[in-house]
């Protein structure tokens, strides 16, 4: 018998099918130098020490996006090993915050299945959860990925596609209660503008760029250990439609989110990521650009202090975000994205308000 397993193919997966995803993960300060080494992300509370403190934290925390990689990555072996793509997101909710020295482990039950008309592959749907140490729940995310079938003439299983939100509604958002940013100073940041300042439909085209180079993304889907080998086989990736490896969409996610602090600086928090897609892929030499729009404002309940904002990111590769003027293209009557759009993310974000 094997000792080697070549992960699950979509014939392997039953609806309601429950997986403990193995390795636990205890996080270190090296994760987050590495992260930083990697985005270049500047948001604040996940830099500086004494500014996490005065928030409220007894500690930095993990930036959001580190802490959901981390735990993303926990689920690849058992969920998306022969993934074709990773399809989408919908209700990611942040519930607690990581620290260093947490121990994160994750968990996936099966909510979703339905073979595609080649029978070549499937899409499976996950409701996936992270707790730490003390079995507290920090996060849980629904995705969808396209998976490899082993046998193409292997019946199919009944067609389940679940229901997801179209966004996490303001009264579903996990606040931390400490939060305190009634002091909050816009010095720390280099920003001005506050949740007050922005208004519905507003658009930023962010300015900055970042070439994605080989050791980058290699690094940062080894420092996930997310061991999908779409993302680090080139040999087999070679024979493949794309004929290279693809960047794990989770790095465009966080490069993405890196090159939109300016214009965004004092967005403080992901409460929330509403649903995503990975719209055309993106590969090695990449140059990645970042537009956003401000989809609503949300006061929130007993703050006065804080607002919410929910966001819709486009990640844009090899053009400049001012200088795409629809990220949708007619294709034969239909709508498709623009063939330069990599990520179309819809978010939301804590923001402190003028006193």
């Amino acid at each position: 018998m094997s000792k080697t397993s070549a992960g699950n193919f979509f014939e392997d997966f039953g609806l309601g099918q429950t997986f403990l995803h193995p390795t636990p993960r205890t996080v270190g300060e090296g994760d987050i130098a590495l992260y930083l080494a990697l985005t270049g992300s500047r948001h604040v509370i996940g830099c500086a020490a004494p500014v996490a403190h005065a928030l409220g934290y007894t500690k930095r925390p993990l930036d959001d996006l580190l802490a959901f990689h981390l735990a993303f990555g926990k689920t690849v072996s058992d969920i998306s090993l022969n993934a074709v793509a990773n399809l989408g997101y919908a209700d990611v909710r942040f519930l607690a915050p990581v620290f260093v020295g947490d121990t994160l482990a994750a968990e996936s039950v099966v909510i979703g299945l339905k073979e595609n008309s080649t029978r070549e592959s499937g899409v499976v749907w996950v409701r996936s959860t992270a707790v730490n140490q003390d079995d507290k729940e920090v996060m849980t995310w629904i995705r969808w990925v396209m998976v490899k079938k082993r046998d193409k003439n292997h019946s199919a299983p009944k067609t389940v596609v679940p229901e997801t939100p179209a966004y996490v509604a303001p009264q579903r958002l996990e606040i931390p209660p400490f939060l305190d940013v009634r002091d909050y100073e816009t010095r720390l940041t280099g920003g001005p503008w506050l949740w007050d300042d922005y208004e519905a439909g507003e658009r930023i085209d962010h300015p900055a760029g970042m070439t994605l180079d080989e050791p980058d993304h290699t690094f940062a889907t080894r420092l996930y250990q997310n061991p999908a080998r779409l993302h680090f086989d080139a040999h087999q990736m070679r024979d493949s439609g794309f004929g290279r490896r693809l960047v794990y969409g989770g790095h465009v996610i966080s490069i993405c989110r890196a090159l939109s602090y300016e214009g965004l600086e004092n967005a403080l928090l992901i409460a929330a990521i509403n649903g995503g897609t990975h719209c055309n892929p993106t590969f090695a030499g990449d140059t990645l650009y970042t537009r956003t729009q401000v989809l609503e404002k949300w006061d929130l309940q007993d703050r006065a202090d804080l607002g919410a904002l929910r966001l819709r990111m486009l990640g844009i590769k090899n053009l400049a975000a001012a200088e795409l003027m629809d990220p949708m293209i007619d294709a034969g009557g239909k709508k498709k994205y623009h063939p330069n759009v990599v990520l179309d993310l819809d978010y939301t974000v804590l923001m402190p308000r003028r006193a």
